[in-house]
């Protein structure tokens, strides 16, 4: 199945993870590429493995944390390609701790990568959108639709990716341009395999995941990808939740452990 035949596919944040699977998936279903990270070196050892020709794939190394470079990166896929008909805004950085504990340096650089990123390429993409019916997808998160301990800064950056997303949507559905984002649980990538390596954090959360595991980052590819296709022609505006059933809990304890405990 080629859904992305003829199609121009910016992803951001494409050396790795949720980004690198995004760009494999867009690749086995016809698109043209234009991928950006801030590691050039490992974002070509990666798109290798996609023995795609030049005349379907541009690489770029980015710091989504600065405005000319994110505006530089959409200037240079229309450049490529004469135009644009999906952008994938999936960078983001993270940062631990309480407000009281996180330096001013902190907060600017995560809500610049995380957030500020998304607002100045689309920004720049829209036009070139517009012209072709294009749309957007935004890497958002779970943690952008509730507060997680010790997390503020990142809690407040995705959080503004979720309601940019259901603004660009409405202030845009008439120029036929759709926005959606995917809202990822705790995922098998380079940055949570520190996790992995901790038999307490992972029993914690298969604990609470009701699939028992991580999500993979081909399965918020598929996300991606459905969001991004014909497939989704009449959504915009939504988060869509790919977390393996985590936030469809309340959060109380498992009452029949603990009544099964108990006896």
């Amino acid at each position: 199945m080629q859904r992305f035949d003829d199609k121009v596919v910016i992803v951001t944040a494409a050396a790795s993870g949720i980004g690198l699977a995004a760009a494999r998936r867009f690749a086995s279903e016809g698109a043209t590429l234009v991928l950006a990270d801030s590691d050039l070196a490992k974002l070509e050892h990666a798109a290798a493995s996609f023995d795609l020709p030049l005349r379907r794939l541009r690489m770029r190394r980015v710091d989504m944390g600065e405005r000319a470079e994110v505006e530089a990166l959409v200037a240079y896929a229309v450049d490529a390609f004469d135009g644009i008909d999906v952008l994938v805004n999936n960078a983001g950085v993270s940062a631990f701790g309480y407000v009281s504990e996180i330096a001013p340096q902190m907060w600017e650089r995560v809500i610049a990568v995380t957030l500020s990123s998304v607002f100045y390429a689309s920004r720049a993409a829209l036009p070139h959108l517009i012209e072709r019916g294009g749309c957007i997808v935004n890497t958002a998160s779970i943690s952008g639709l509730g507060g997680d301990v010790g997390f503020a800064v990142y809690n407040a950056a995705k959080g503004g990716v979720v309601n940019l997303t259901r603004a660009l949507a409405i202030d845009h559905a008439s120029d036929g341009v759709r926005v959606n984002a995917i809202c990822p649980g705790v995922t098998g990538t380079g940055s949570t395999a520190w996790m992995r390596k901790h038999s307490v954090i992972m029993d914690s959360f298969e604990e609470r995941l009701p699939m028992g595991r991580m999500g993979r980052p081909e399965e918020m590819a598929g996300a991606i990808a459905f969001l991004a296709s014909e497939d989704a022609s009449y959504i915009t505006g939504i988060n869509l939740v790919v977390d393996g059933g985590l936030s469809a809990c309340t959060g109380q304890p498992a009452f029949r452990k603990l009544v099964e405990t108990a006896e």
